[in-house]
């Protein structure tokens, strides 16, 4: 059983930075999909950012020049930039490996004055 595990979440003020993590509990290096996924309050659940096994990242509009995903053997990460309100939302770490879904708990990241 895959484990996801995230941490980093807070609240920060506009325009401020935060990085979330996501620990997995097996070597994801070769890992089809690792992705930060998030929900808002009374809003569907979003793909934020995905990152192949090879590299390559994808980004939602709105996060895009603001947001940078990464990863290592274990954990992949999300660096967030000029945080706006509008980001508020409870972060998800996923992982497709073996072509099963995996998801972590969830992170809350609240963006406020």
């Amino acid at each position: 059983q895959v484990r996801l595990v995230e941490s980093g979440g807070g609240l920060v003020q506009p325009g401020g930075s935060l990085s979330v993590s996501c620990a997995a509990s097996v070597n994801i290096f070769s890992t089809n999909l690792m992705a930060w996924y998030r929900q808002a309050p009374g809003k569907q659940r979003e793909l934020v950012a995905a990152i192949t096994s090879g590299g390559t990242t994808n980004y939602a509009d709105s996060v895009k020049g603001r947001f940078t995903i990464s990863r290592d053997n274990a954990n992949v990460y999300l660096q967030m930039n000029s945080l706006k309100p509008e980001d508020t939302a409870v972060y998800y770490c996923y992982a497709k490996i073996n072509l099963m879904n995996f998801w972590g708990q969830g992170t809350q990241v609240t963006v406020s004055s």
